[in-house]
């Protein structure tokens, strides 16, 4: 399986990065983007480890999602191909959640 990650998960990620670098410190941005990436590769083998992501039920792209931290992977698989659509920050109001 290939993983690509797509454009506004990548500025999402981004953002996330840049938030705890500027808040926290680069140490814990490098640690919290590294544990998220790690997470991702777990799905090359077993793709199917995320639970359905009912928020997004309704673009019936059969999204789903695993959890790190606070933070929810979301992605779909398309064939060989696993799209990482977003990294949201499970704090937040349900319906901000990008498909």
């Amino acid at each position: 399986m290939d993983i690509v990650i797509t454009n506004p998960a990548k500025s999402n990620l981004r953002k996330l990065y840049n938030y705890y670098k500027k808040e926290v410190s680069k140490k814990l941005a490098e640690r919290i983007k590294l544990d998220l990436l790690k997470t991702i590769s777990k799905l090359k083998t077993n793709p199917y480890i995320g639970q359905k992501e009912e928020q997004l039920a309704s673009l019936n792209l059969n999204h789903r999602y695993l959890v790190n931290g606070h933070y929810k992977i979301i992605y779909r698989i398309e064939g060989d191909t696993i799209y990482i659509t977003d990294f949201f920050d499970s704090r937040q109001n349900p319906t901000k959640m990008k498909g």
